[in-house]
């Protein structure tokens, strides 16, 4: 999982911003330079399967939301939070926001960050584990994705609490006690 926060510079605003499942692969690998130019501040945050296996998808999320605004520098001073919860123990005073992808430039602009990174962290996983199609799913769990999982079980990279996974080990952990 991929997540970041961004302090945008009011002096150098960044035209074309917006919710970063609206725009293209090609306009979100524009604009990235672009964010990271502009910001005041940025920060990336990486969340590992194994911390999700271990926090469960929800805490690992908030968990990265908040290491990524403690990595920021400048320091954040308040925080908009994509989504209906905010993570414990801020660096900053915060408030949450439904919808905040499509509202909040620093948000959009946090998404854009997250996603293109995301995407270039899978096609580096493609090259590790070309079976996987890692470079045309993205990790989402598509009928190409889940046919790879049948046909190879997981990699290492595989969340083993996400269901098609945990179901496949389960499945051959039976085999393996007959």
């Amino acid at each position: 999982m991929t997540v970041a926060a961004v302090i945008l510079d009011p002096t150098r605003p960044i035209d074309g911003l917006n919710d970063s499942k609206k725009l293209s692969e090609a306009r979100r690998e524009a604009l990235y330079p672009r964010i990271i130019e502009c910001a005041l501040a940025w920060r990336i945050e990486f969340v590992d399967a194994a911390e999700i296996d271990d926090l469960n998808i929800l805490q690992a999320t908030l968990t990265g939301m908040r290491r990524a605004l403690e990595g920021l520098s400048p320091a954040a001073t308040f925080a908009r939070i994509d989504g209906n919860r905010l993570p414990k123990a801020l660096p900053c005073p915060a408030e949450a926001l439904v919808g905040g992808d499509a509202i909040e430039p620093a948000i959009m602009a946090a998404s854009i960050l997250a996603k293109v990174a995301r995407d270039r962290r899978m096609l580096q996983l493609h090259a590790q584990y070309p079976h996987y199609g890692f470079d045309r799913h993205k990790g989402y769990p598509s009928r190409a994705h889940l046919d790879a999982l049948k046909a190879h079980g997981p990699c290492p990279e595989h969340r083993r609490s996400y269901a098609p996974v945990r179901a496949l080990l389960a499945l051959h952990a039976g085999c393996d006690a007959g």
